[in-house]
């Protein structure tokens, strides 16, 4: 066996796509030489790198071809393919000869795979591995994609869940045009397909979401957990003319990013899951960003095991172009502020952001997201405790107006009835949060991060469709 690993052929201005070109090397070992290939992999890798083109995708090819002629295919493939005119595209290969269930890449390749997702690597990092495990390689530019194609090559041994992509590719003279894609036929098929078949529309945005907008050859893809599903909502799509499809086993909605964390311990382009207490009322700022503070769990809370998914194995901002416009640590200064974080919902998670509204200082959540100067750019949170009472000037049972303070700890008296109170009454709280899951809907939603409908987590889920 032969794994091909693949990365960084993109633009974000002049298209392209790395999955078209994995597709194209796949066909080519199929029919040139008659290789069998068993799978096609697309590893989308740590959403927060700033070197990435869009969704950091990196791909990896399992055939039965020799790894020499695998090489040259593959070589050939992306020096015609590769936008290397954009100075940010910089393709990478690699080419390793052995079967991919193979011990080899279970060790130091595997970890490589686990920190592409979760951290961030050097070139020379996949370099120095690649020549320690005698790999034939390819590069343009500074070599970047290196990284994503070692990533990739390991990828099959390193995780343990993947779901299903099914792309569908644009005729060629067709690209950098509108798609003509029938927006009632994706909906119609998206409520067939369900739940299944996940984020292939947002329904509240009237969004086709499985159609992109960028000028590369894919027309649409269908994302879900059975193979036969995705392919059965693809074809009751209504759209132009299709040139040709390809399935993906992917760890697309796998939620594989996060790690679990401490608030005063995070860093910038990771991605978290952390427990913690709000800490500050909701703040709406200019743009519609909605922040709020995230202070450490004290001593005495209840906190979970932080599990969201017990598949998981140790997809940032729900919306790439969302901005920053606060700092992380606002309210709070000194020592203080190490045990406290700002999380922010972006104006592209839309009604995500009243969920976040309706926080109330003390309630304890599980938030998960990448932090980015300094600031937690939600993906999803877990209500665990809710406030349900506020502390309120007490009512007069006599007459009952408002009681006034009787002056410092001398607590409170009804002025007409002279009726006294010891301190502030509790007064229930009427809240439009549940315990469990929200998340962001399915317009913001990132390619890793894992759909509240796919299961799997530790507490009730409320889902966007």
């Amino acid at each position: 066996m032969t794994v091909v690993g693949i990365d960084d052929t993109d633009s974000r201005e002049r298209g392209m796509c790395t999955t078209y070109v994995a597709r194209e090397i796949a066909d080519r070992l199929q029919k040139a030489d008659l290789a069998t290939v068993s799978r096609l992999l697309l590893v989308r890798l740590n959403p927060a790198v700033e070197y990435k083109t869009r969704g950091n995708a990196a791909l990896a090819i399992h055939t039965e071809c020799d790894p020499d002629r695998a090489f040259e295919i593959a070589r050939e493939r992306l020096e015609a393919r590769s936008e290397t005119d954009d100075e940010r595209t910089n393709p990478g290969l690699v080419v390793a000869a052995h079967d991919p269930d193979e011990a080899v890449p279970a060790d130091d390749v595997s970890r490589f795979t686990h920190a592409a997702i979760r951290d961030h690597l050097e070139i020379s990092d996949a370099a120095a591995l690649i020549d320690r495990h005698g790999y034939q390689s390819w590069h343009a530019g500074d070599g970047r994609g290196r990284i994503g194609a070692l990533a990739a090559i390991g990828a099959w041994t390193a995780l343990g869940e993947w779901t299903d992509e099914y792309i569908a590719y644009r005729e060629p003279e067709r690209w950098g045009t509108p798609r003509e894609v029938n927006h009632e036929s994706v909906f119609t098929a998206a409520e067939w397909g369900y739940p299944d078949v996940w984020d292939t529309v947002d329904r509240d945005e009237n969004e086709t979401v499985c159609v992109p907008h960028t000028p590369g050859p894919i027309l649409y893809g269908i994302r879900g957990d059975e193979t036969d599903a995705v392919r059965a909502v693809a074809d009751r799509i209504e759209s132009e003319p299709v040139a040709t499809t390809q399935r993906f086993v992917t760890n697309q909605g796998t939620d594989v990013h996060l790690q679990d964390g401490a608030i005063g311990d995070v860093a910038d382009g990771r991605a978290y899951r952390l427990e913690g207490r709000v800490a500050s009322e909701p703040e709406t700022r200019r743009g519609g960003h909605v922040f709020v503070t995230l202070e450490s769990p004290i001593d005495g809370d209840v906190v979970s095991d932080g599990a969201a998914n017990d598949n998981a194995t140790n997809d940032g901002a729900a919306n790439d172009n969302a901005i920053n416009d606060g700092a992380a640590t606002d309210e709070t200064t000194g020592d203080e502020s190490a045990n406290r974080l700002a999380c922010a919902a972006f104006e592209p998670t839309k009604r995500f952001r009243n969920r976040v509204r309706a926080l109330r200082v003390g309630d304890r959540i599980t938030a998960c997201g990448e932090v980015s100067d300094g600031t937690l750019k939600l993906e999803k949170f877990a209500i665990r405790d809710l406030v349900r009472t506020e502390r309120v000037t007490p009512i007069c049972p006599g007459c009952e107006r408002t009681m006034e303070s009787a002056g410092r700890n001398q607590g409170y008296r009804c002025r007409d009835c002279g009726t006294d109170a010891a301190g502030k009454a509790n007064r229930s709280l009427e809240r439009d949060l549940e315990p469990g899951w929200y998340e962001v809907p399915p317009c913001a939603r990132r390619h890793v991060a894992k759909p509240l409908v796919r299961g799997g987590f530790d507490a009730p889920t409320h889902p966007e469709r």
